[in-house]
């Protein structure tokens, strides 16, 4: 025995269904939105496009390098008895230079040969706070390796660098 459908029960199931996934994709719409807006408060730097912002000399730093957060703090550590104490950190923005870009900080006489060479010869690169134009501080600092970053890293899987990270 055949079983007659209903064709009103079979348009009203379609508009159902219809309107259900109407509201869904503009649930998930207004989720993106509401996600994706910036918040103008300076106390966000959830975004790359903040920390790019603030940099030092942003346009130069974003050409010749990356931005970056320095995280400035100090350790003490006593021996007898053994305990650690570290300082509040201050957090302040930064910028990375490639090492092919370190002659920009030579021409601007904010580091000498020997400090090119002596980084150089550590294989390190040039990183600084503070506007070049003013009285930058400018650090020689070590890059640490992929693999050491456990936040990058899969268990199990390792990746390496790709060009354009390796400073």
């Amino acid at each position: 025995m055949r079983r007659r459908t209903n064709p009103i029960a079979s348009i009203l199931n379609a508009t159902t269904l219809a309107i259900l996934g109407g509201i869904f994709i503009l649930g998930i719409g207004v989720g993106i939105a509401f996600s994706s807006t910036a918040s103008p408060n300076l106390e966000n730097v959830a975004s790359r496009e903040a920390i790019d912002r603030s940099a030092p000399n942003p346009e130069l730093c974003i050409q010749y390098g990356a931005s970056a957060m320095v995280t400035d703090m100090r350790v003490f550590v006593t021996l007898n008895p053994f305990n650690v104490y570290v300082t509040q950190p201050s957090m302040r923005p930064g910028c990375v230079l490639r090492r092919n870009n370190w002659a920009i900080l030579e021409k601007r006489n904010l580091v000498t040969s020997d400090q090119v060479k002596s980084c150089k010869n550590r294989m390190n690169t040039f990183g600084f706070t503070g506007p070049l134009e003013g009285n930058p501080e400018i650090e020689c600092i070590y890059q640490n390796e992929v693999e050491d970053n456990l936040f990058l890293t899969k268990p199990g899987g390792g990746s390496s660098p790709s060009e354009t990270d390796k400073f």
